[in-house]
């Protein structure tokens, strides 16, 4: 049997061979920009510069800025980055004939200064190699430091010491409800079973969010090796990274990252020959929005329907196969390696008392910049939308922003100041969800922003429950009626009642969080729903009303 790879040695070995290059061009090849063109560019560059052996064309995740895509970084010895943007097949011409060739910018390209405030004031850790390496090379990622925290992890802790380091560090899951990590790997620890299990979350859904697509297309080790520091601390010996089929290109990176690290024994049997065995695989779901729930997506693994399913128990009792199993999102994980490289206490420095380290968040909607940030828990939606993301288009005014997806909600402009971390996102009526941040500017009507998320939950539904199937149904009804304005004030009243109903009796989250988006829209922006309503006086038929509620 093979020896298990020397980290030090690949390592040394890839940066010798970086340090050969006069310039380097760093072409993003992540789903945003490859749906820009980004592999015409690529090719492009590359058939330009030839046999040049001093000029590398690196093919690399995600840079953040996907709203200016394909975005090219040329970097050269000596000089600071320069940031192409909304590169075309004649742009990569003229970078490769000019910068790559003779090193005088491309003055025909459009650039961003690299100090730019969105990529300035971010504070990657997730994100730290995104858009630097080449997702598709094993030896890219160890020599960025990938891996040390798992032979750190193997060689140096016991189990016990790396669940105490991550319980430390204060990181709560990224997925939602912000759960503390720390305390779910004890659970699994303590556990007991024939065979456990560790599973990564890559079923991301909420409309707008592509946090977690764009870490395992841009840095797929980075969630392997998050995965199996937590298998080793938990006594798992098993492992699944459950991704929707709507991620092609993810699916394809993590399968042969999968392939890469097996052959270079940092899976498998005997880990980095260490005796600790994990072995992992990638599982494709259909991309139902329900299977994003714990026990949905275990059926979904088992090859069963996706739905939800009481809990307690919880999985980290009654899991996979009625075996003892922990899943989190692809987010939570890839922090994992980072707190052990760099310690629990360096961790828990950052972000805000009680929500530590950064986050992930996906800036969409009425924006001038939009794209993938990662920034300290704690920042203000001021700071997010008007110094990173370049404030809203044409002038027009901040109206809302919504949290959370669909288990959200949206917050008005009043609280702009408002840190942004898990309690004070909960208290205005929202939450952190996954890191889905949509704007919306003051065109936007708010009981059709209600309407068009109520629609999501509705089609997204299992049907398992009745509050779920029937209630979103119902819910979107009375929405539609008040939208068309044909609605009475009595559809106003009867719809906060059903709202509260299908919050307390649903079964699982999707159901319970579903009325999210109507609450906060009636907290915040309730005159728009009465300016839509009609008078008592007329009782319209059912013919004028189509979808009326029964």
């Amino acid at each position: 049997m093979a020896s298990a790879i020397d980290l030090d040695d690949v390592a040394h070995t890839e940066r010798e061979a970086r340090a050969r290059y006069v310039r380097r061009a760093l072409v993003c090849t992540s789903t945003a920009c490859l749906a820009a063109g980004a592999a015409v560019v690529r090719e492009r560059l590359t058939a330009v510069i030839g046999e040049h052996d001093e000029v590398g064309i690196v093919p690399t995740g995600c840079p953040g800025l996907c709203s200016r895509g394909p975005l090219v970084q040329v970097e050269a010895r000596g000089e600071e980055p320069t940031v192409y943007t909304h590169v075309d097949e004649a742009g990569a011409t003229a970078i490769g004939r000019d910068h790559l060739g003779d090193g005088t910018p491309a003055s025909d390209v459009a650039t961003v200064p690299a100090d730019l405030p969105f990529f300035s004031r971010q504070q990657r850790v997730v994100l730290a190699t995104a858009g630097r390496i080449d997702p598709d090379r094993l030896e890219d990622y160890v020599a960025e430091g990938g891996y040390a925290a798992l032979a750190t992890a193997l060689t140096t802790m016991t189990p016990a010491e790396v669940v105490d380091a991550i319980t430390r560090s204060g990181l709560r899951g990224r997925g939602g409800a912000g759960y503390p990590a720390g305390r779910k790997w004890g659970m699994l620890a303590e556990a007991t079973g024939d065979t456990k299990y560790v599973v990564a979350n890559g079923d991301e859904g909420d409309p707008g969010a592509y946090m977690d697509r764009t870490i395992m297309d841009s840095d797929p080790h980075r969630v392997i090796e998050g995965l199996t520091i937590a298998a080793y601390a938990t006594g798992a010996t098993k492992g699944y990274l459950y991704v929707r089929a709507e991620y092609p290109l993810a699916i394809e990176r993590l399968e042969r990252a999968i392939r890469a690290a097996k052959r270079a024994r940092l899976l498998g049997r005997s880990v980095l020959d260490s005796g600790v065995s994990f072995d992992l695989e990638v599982r494709v779901g259909a991309g139902a929005f329900v299977c994003g729930e714990e026990t949905a997506l275990m059926a979904s693994i088992e090859g069963r329907r996706g739905l939800p399913t009481l809990r307690p128990p919880y999985p980290t009792e009654r899991g996979l196969w009625g075996q003892p199993t922990m899943i989190h999102n692809v987010e939570t994980l890839a922090n994992v390696p980072a707190i052990i490289a760099r310690g629990p206490e360096w961790f828990a420095g950052l972000g805000t008392e009680t929500s530590h380290g950064t986050k992930v968040f996906a800036l969409a909607g009425s924006l001038n910049d939009t794209g993938l940030i990662e920034v300290p828990m704690g920042i203000t939606l001021r700071e997010i939308v008007f110094d990173m993301a370049g404030g809203i288009p044409e002038g027009r005014r901040f109206k809302a922003a919504q949290t959370g997806g669909p288990s959200g909600g949206c917050i008005p402009a009043r609280f702009l100041d408002t840190p942004v971390d898990y309690e004070h996102l909960q208290d205005l009526g929202s939450m952190m969800g996954s890191g889905g941040l949509v704007v919306m500017d003051d065109t936007v009507s708010m009981p059709e922003v209600a309407r068009f998320y109520v629609a999501f939950c509705r089609d997204e539904s299992c049907g398992k429950c009745a509050p779920c199937r029937v209630g979103t149904e119902k819910m979107h009804a009375f929405l539609d009626r008040i939208c068309e304005g044909v609605g009475r004030p009595r559809d106003l009243a009867h719809l906060e009642s059903l709202c509260r109903t299908v919050r307390a009796t649903s079964l699982c989250g999707l159901g319970q969080s579903a009325p999210n988006p109507v609450f906060s829209t009636l907290e915040h922006f309730r005159d728009e729903y009465l300016d839509l309503l009609v008078e008592e006086d007329v009782e319209p038929t059912r013919e004028e009303v189509p979808g009326e509620p029964a």
